[in-house]
């Protein structure tokens, strides 16, 4: 265990020029760390013209329930700098990594040149300096933008996959950012059954496991990688939860009361080990996890938070068998939402914007689709998706229309599949004409290694004609954005059950943002 004590910081190496400029004096802990406090890297997320957040967590000992670290808060330094070698540092501070949020470190870096690359480090006396990651600022409000380039992930089961794809999102080629999708962590126990890895402890439900499971997922090296490569725009699901949870409804039936404590440890869990800014800190007044990004006039990102004020489910209820639960269809209402008043009304008032491209990020697939498989008569709508809440999607379907837009793509995940297709305007003619395009990334490891399909889904594109591609691998998908054309390339793993997968493009798609729906790549 480290030891604190004040004198020590004299005696450090880097001693109290280290540490100048915190303020008003605090309990601070003895700077000799018998072990790397780096151990679950930095990272950097949220780019703004005028800079990004860089974040790390300081942890020697990570799988312990402190971490490693004493109760009190801890000083560092930051620096930013133009060149990887820090010979030009152009902004410089320092911070503290609080002991009430797991010693971890949000800095909000401003001062920085509209998009162009920087790099980061911290640096804490008696531990030298962190690794080194770099981010690249947003390009100034109002600026023309030749090309975005995009990565969009989630679904990162430790236990059925290894992170392998992460290691090349780490080597694709300039990259602006990623958008995360969720699902960063899983909050289930070890699996009785044989998987490649194995998850640690029981399942989550207090604030000290859902730490020591980020601990375990943020250790694996290709993760840290592709947060040391590149800025990630971060969102949740539900597994950073519990399965499908939906507002103030958890899946198991506890009363809302009793998944509120759950929900706030996770969230605050969440906060801790991913760089938002203090606006996205759940349960700090005024926060929400829903916000949006502009790059220039090409692009706008509306980030979406599609779990917090959801409406419960239709037809799941605890135990419900499976069979019961695909023959059960949702019979909507109004009053129920998949993002609440408020973000509906924030989403349309965003969308009218004169940028090039509207990018609605969010979690679950948005298109009409028919799950049922090979053989079945009766379609199968999903309940844990837009497909039900149909009136909610309606509205916003709507709303695109009513603004006349033609440049909306929406980012999807959850369903651990490449789903590529369009958005219908009338969701009762599904081949009809198309009013937005979506793209739904498949998972970096959760389902393990697949296929081409999950078995039983050999037809299922004969009962979706608006879906133009499913395929049953692991990968992200890369946008290539310019003003005249969204270019999507799906990326797949050839295996993720061992280390050393490889990466290819299963296939490439262009949107033209005067035309929505899809075009041969």
């Amino acid at each position: 265990m480290i030891q604190f004590d004040r004198r020590n910081l004299v005696k450090a190496g880097l001693s109290l020029s280290l540490l100048g400029g915190l303020g008003a004096p605090r309990l601070l802990a003895r700077t000799t760390f018998a072990r790397d406090p780096f151990t679950l890297g930095i990272a950097s997320g949220e780019p703004w013209p005028d800079g990004f957040v860089i974040w790390t967590r300081l942890a020697p000992e990570p799988q312990t329930p402190d971490g490693g670290m004493p109760p009190h808060d801890v000083p560092l330094r930051w620096e930013v700098a133009e060149d990887p070698g820090f010979r030009k540092i152009v902004r410089t501070g320092a911070a503290v990594a609080d002991a009430a949020l797991a010693h971890s470190v949000h800095v909000e870096v401003d001062g920085l040149r509209p998009h162009r690359p920087y790099w980061y480090r911290f640096l804490v006396a008696g531990a030298g300096a962190s690794p080194i990651g770099t981010a690249r600022t947003a390009p100034a409000a109002g600026a023309s933008l030749d090309r975005l380039r995009l990565a969009m992930l989630g679904c990162q089961d430790f236990e059925t996959g290894f992170f392998t794809a992460y290691a090349h999102v780490a080597r694709e080629p300039d990259l602006d950012a990623v958008f995360h999708y969720g699902d960063y962590i899983y909050e289930m126990a070890a699996r009785t059954e044989p998987s490649p890895r194995k998850h640690l402890g029981a399942e989550t439900y207090t604030l000290d496991a859902y730490r020591r499971r980020y601990a375990q997922y943020k250790a694996d090296p290709d993760l840290q990688a592709a947060h040391a490569a590149v800025a990630f725009i971060m969102s949740f699901d539900d597994h950073e939860i519990d399965d499908n949870w939906a507002g103030e409804f958890d899946k198991d039936g506890n009363p809302p009361e009793i998944f509120a404590h759950r929900k706030a440890a996770a969230l605050q869990a969440w906060y801790e080990h991913v760089p938002v800014r203090r606006a996205q800190r759940p349960g700090a007044n005024g926060a929400h996890a829903y916000r949006r990004l502009d790059y220039g006039t090409l692009a706008r990102m509306h980030v979406l938070d599609t779990r917090s004020s959801r409406s419960d489910q239709l037809c799941e209820r605890p135990g419900l068998p499976r069979a019961e639960l695909d023959a059960c269809v949702p019979v909507d209402r109004p009053e129920r939402t998949m993002l609440g008043a408020v973000q509906e009304h924030w989403l349309d008032q965003g969308l009218a914007n004169g940028a090039r491209w509207n990018f609605i990020a969010q979690q679950v697939l948005f298109m009409p689709y028919d799950a049922r498989k090979d053989g079945a008569t009766t379609p199968i709508v999903g309940k844990d998706n837009w497909n039900g809440y149909p009136l909610s999607r309606q509205r916003l379907v709507d709303s695109v229309a009513r603004r006349g837009l033609t440049n909306v793509v929406i980012g999807s995940g959850d369903l651990h599949q490449h789903v590529v297709g369009s958005v219908p305007r009338d969701a009762q003619d599904v081949g009809g004409p198309a009013i937005a395009t979506e793209f739904l990334a498949t998972s970096i490891s959760s389902g393990g290694t697949g296929g081409l399909h999950y078995a039983g889904e050999t037809q299922t594109l004969d009962n979706n004609p608006n879906v133009a591609l499913l395929n049953n691998q692991r990968g992200y998908q890369l946008f290539t954005v310019t003003p005249d054309s969204w270019l999507a390339e799906v990326k797949v793993m050839d295996q993720v059950d061992r280390p050393g997968g490889a990466i290819s493009t299963l296939a490439t798609f262009a949107v033209d943002p005067k035309q929505p729906g899809l075009q041969p790549g």
